[in-house]
């Protein structure tokens, strides 16, 4: 079992989710590269991912949920 993030209807968000390719660290980085005043190219270039991936990131397309509560799950 392990514990994962679920949003206000129960399903699984962040790396928690299935089909999650990045780690929330990950994604912390390049929230934290932008905020630093790096361009997307910049930070796909340090953190290996596609621009696209980054920019949706740092614009709140992906990864924008804040969890609602936390559940224990099955690998």
């Amino acid at each position: 079992m392990r514990t994962v993030a679920v949003n206000d209807r129960g399903q699984r968000i962040g790396e928690g989710h299935l089909r999650a390719k990045c780690t929330d660290e990950e994604v912390a980085m390049v929230l934290k590269l932008r905020d630093e005043g790096l361009t997307y190219g910049q930070i796909a270039k340090m953190v290996e991912m596609p621009r696209s991936t980054v920019a949706s990131f740092c614009r709140g397309v992906r990864r924008c949920q804040t969890p609602d509560r936390y559940k224990q799950v099955e690998r």
